[in-house]
């Protein structure tokens, strides 16, 4: 039997949402889900122990920081990401190349590759597809990602094509590069806001997507409308035997959107960014614990979640923590976000398997108070 494999379960009867499991070395991960985002081989103020606890399945490692500190080298003489950050679930890295493109102080793009300069500390770099290969072989998580060129929003339609083009001659290259049979290999599509580029990038994609999918490019600044009509356009062409995954997605409308999409699989910064400013995505929508509102709200941060946090902290006291500047009130609320969006995660998946998912997504609207968008 192979290493990776995908399963779908069951398939909602009203919209592409589908739940399944992806199998891989480290565990099997039920879809649809959400990756925490461990940038530095950490995921910012929560610990693996209580990433656990909050049903975390799969977290998210970045090549490109990982490559500048502490070295690929450095982690695969430690045994591997999964032993050097002493997490044994599954892990994904990102190639790197969204933060070639938007961190380096300075950038020259290549068709053999890309020379950038440090964010960190100006010196000159060089990176071509088959180096990016080689430093996630060297990480060793169980899912690396091709080297894309992502345009940004705004781009005309000919610097997108261009990038769209490069990310197809790149993922060739990655994919003859790629030999260890323990990681599978997502490609990513690329195209901008231009429904042609992406309907051609999805397909000349699709004969390299052994193992799964990604969807790049989105959610960089356009407005969701625009987003989720490019999702829409590109739905009819996907694989339906391997998962999608979303890039750089994460706000709780966005998922559930994403989800009735056909999409299995999103990671964002976004919980545990917020988290550290002292906001907390809930059931009923945000909570700004920093506002006044909240000085002696002794009530939990989410009546509905049974997260550490919520269960042993109120409003007043995470405010106070917040607004003195304390740690734990960062972390409290960090752990409580990833608690929230993977329960969020759960529910959609259980809504699906009950065929009554349409009926989830209107009660989801209706909780939070967020703008329903039209189908």
């Amino acid at each position: 039997m192979e290493k990776f494999y995908y399963q779908t379960i069951k398939q909602d009867s009203k919209t592409g949402a589908r739940a399944g499991i992806l199998h891989t070395p480290h565990g099997d991960i039920e879809t649809p889900t959400f990756m925490p985002v461990g940038t530095q081989a950490t995921v910012k103020g929560v610990m693996p122990r209580d990433l656990k606890e909050t049903n975390s399945q799969i977290i998210l490692a970045n090549t490109y920081h990982l490559y500048m500190r502490p070295g690929d080298e450095i982690v695969k003489n430690a045994g591997g990401l999964h032993k050097f950050m002493a997490w044994d679930r599954p892990i994904l890295t990102d190639s790197g190349g969204f933060q070639v493109f938007s961190l380096a102080k300075l950038n020259k793009i290549k068709d053999d590759g890309v020379y950038f300069n440090s964010h960190i500390d100006g010196s000159l770099h060089f990176i071509t597809p088959e180096k990016a290969i080689d430093i996630e072989n060297n990480l060793g998580a169980d899912i690396i990602m091709a080297f894309d060129q992502c345009s940004p929003y705004g781009a005309d339609y000919k610097e997108s094509k261009t990038a769209m083009e490069r990310t197809l001659k790149w993922l060739d290259r990655c994919y003859q590069r790629h030999q260890n049979d323990s990681q599978a290999l997502f490609p990513i599509v690329q195209g901008n806001m231009f429904k042609d580029l992406r309907k051609q990038s999805l397909l000349e994609t699709i004969p390299y997507a052994k193992h799964g999918i990604a969807i790049g490019g989105l959610s960089v600044g356009e407005p969701k409308p625009i987003m989720y009509d490019i999702m829409d356009s590109i739905y009819e062409y996907y694989p339906t035997h391997i998962p999608r995954y979303l890039m750089g997605v994460g706000s709780p409308d966005c998922l559930v959107e994403g989800v009735m999409r056909g999409i299995d699989m999103f990671d964002c910064v976004l919980a545990t960014r917020v988290g550290r400013n002292g906001t907390a995505l809930t059931e009923n929508g945000k909570v700004v614990v920093r506002n006044g509102m909240y000085k002696e709200d002794f009530t939990s941060l989410d009546p509905y979640c049974d997260c550490y946090c919520c269960k042993n902290y109120t409003k007043a006291y995470l405010r106070h923590l917040i607004n003195v500047n304390e740690m734990m009130g960062a972390m409290m609320i960090s752990l409580h976000n990833i608690s929230y969006l993977n329960r969020l995660m759960h529910n959609m998946r259980e809504a699906i398997l009950q065929d009554s998912f349409t009926e989830f997504r209107e009660e989801f609207y209706a909780k939070t108070g967020k703008t329903y968008p039209k189908i």
